[in-house]
């Protein structure tokens, strides 16, 4: 079996009867390994400290299939998501609801970001309401209006937590 397979197994497992849900498992060419954690709540740091010693007692008496810390040096960094890093799973868009983000969408090789506030999360899509300048029937200038955008979860380039709105 291999690394990130059974480490997938073993973060599964201590998560199982948590409400954390795992959004990041990355092992690097070094074996560096990253794990990021979520929830709705937040994320607590002594959890985070405690998944850190489960899989070090893990990785320290590893299986067979394996090999031992002693023939393979291991990093391993557990923590919570950044602010800054695009959302990935839906979890993560329920969290962010009622704050602003920023969205990326590639059309024709054109990207167009939208800044706003993230209104809804349903269970294919997610709506940002944006303050836009809209031609207004009778009027020769526009006015800025809040434009309501509805997007399936798999179509923007990413969404993310938006610091400077």
């Amino acid at each position: 079996m291999e690394l990130k397979q059974q480490l997938q197994e073993w973060i599964n497992e201590y998560l199982k009867d948590t409400d954390y849900q795992l959004i990041t498992l990355n092992i690097s060419a070094d074996n560096d390994i990253l794990v990021e954690v979520d929830r709705l709540q937040g994320v607590d740091v002594d959890f985070c400290a405690e998944l850190n010693r489960f899989l070090v007692e893990k990785l320290d008496n590893p299986s067979p299939a394996l090999p031992s810390r002693e023939s393979v040096d291991y990093s391993l960094e557990v923590g919570s998501v950044s602010l800054t890093d695009p959302f990935k799973t839906k979890m993560q868009f329920q969290k962010n609801l009622g704050h602003n983000v920023e969205v990326m969408m590639t059309t024709e090789g054109q990207s167009i970001k939208y800044k706003g506030l993230l209104v809804s999360v349903d269970e294919e899509t997610f709506s940002v309401d944006v303050e836009e300048k809209v031609a207004v029937q009778g009027k020769k200038r526009k006015e800025t209006q809040t434009v309501t955008h509805t997007w399936r979860f798999d179509e923007p380039k990413y969404v993310k937590y938006d610091l400077k709105f």
